[in-house]
């Protein structure tokens, strides 16, 4: 490049300037190669997506779970979700966004579930009003006899759209949000996702999530994993998930990092502490569909 900028120095007028311009672009890296927008790709990928979320009995991909129980949250969620759960009463209220079945909220309000497993994660002061979010309806007769026997002011479900769908006069406010595999994991807008979920969270409650295949918050796990989810900087660096969380205004970010399970696993605590929550925002890199997704964000300057 430096011999044709050399060659070209004593061109002055304003068409020769245009001509060194033009010779430039075609000396440039990939020039004259078709450049494949991404943006199409990712559409592709997350209508395959979206025909995860809407299948059914033997079309149901291995490794879309919709039916996780109370027992499997206490493993996937950080140590203190059942004591914080356990420390609200019948005023207070839960939302499980991907909670597929409702299965976990079923657990929660079945009178035998305690002596079962040996943990209560109730109160003295009553079970809490609990909501069920999910984009596709995977309903039970259980849920539905459940609910009827109930009423509708102590469960609810929800389906037939995301998160970010609903407005927050719609779902009101919540001492505690868990997400176990839900959006979380698979959305493509994760700043806008944590930015609406913590705005439907009181001053003081907890947002339990999780999420596999990061760079993990002590550093530990392999550095040649293959990582699900990944996040970078304006120039491309890596940036751990929990470093970027705890970017956050507002809250305070715990995590639970797991390199010794399958696949690198943070499990992640947000305790809202004031109102003025600020979410660092991300643009969407690469989406991959899956189970859950691969995906690759680069935070904004």
């Amino acid at each position: 490049m430096r011999s044709i900028r050399s060659s070209l120095k004593g061109w002055k007028t304003a068409g020769t300037g245009l001509a060194v311009l033009i010779v430039m672009q075609a000396f440039a890296p990939g020039a004259g190669r078709s450049q494949e927008p991404a943006q199409p790709r990712i559409d592709e990928e997350i209508a395959k997506q979206e025909k995860i979320y809407g299948s059914r009995g033997a079309d149901v991909p291995r490794g879309y779970v919709t039916a996780r129980t109370l027992s499997d949250y206490l493993e996937l969620l950080p140590s203190g979700f059942c004591d914080a759960l356990g420390t609200l009463g019948s005023s207070d209220r839960w939302l499980d966004i991907g909670a597929g079945a409702g299965q976990a909220i079923l657990d929660y309000y079945a009178p035998e579930y305690g002596s079962t497993t040996g943990k209560i994660c109730a109160g003295a002061d009553g079970k809490v009003r609990a909501v069920a979010m999910s984009i596709e309806d995977r309903r039970t007769d259980s849920w539905r006899q459940q609910a009827a026997s109930l009423g509708a002011d102590r469960i609810r479900y929800l389906s037939g759209k995301r998160l970010l769908h609903y407005s927050p006069e719609e779902l009101g406010k919540f001492q505690i949000i868990t997400d176990v595999y839900g959006g979380f994991s698979y959305t493509e807008d994760l700043s806008g996702f944590m930015e609406r979920a913590l705005s439907l969270l009181e001053t003081g409650g907890n947002f339990y999530t999780m999420v596999q295949g990061v760079h993990l918050e002590n550093g530990n796990g392999e550095p040649k994993t293959w990582h699900q989810t990944e996040l970078v900087d304006a120039t491309g660096r890596d940036v751990k998930t929990c470093s970027w969380l705890k970017r956050i205004t507002c809250v305070k970010v715990g995590c639970e990092s797991k390199s010794d399970w399958a696949s690198p696993t943070e499990l992640i605590n947000i305790k809202k502490v004031c109102s003025d929550v600020s979410v660092p925002p991300m643009k969407l890199l690469q989406y991959e569909a899956g189970n859950p997704p691969t995906r690759r964000f680069q935070l904004e300057p």
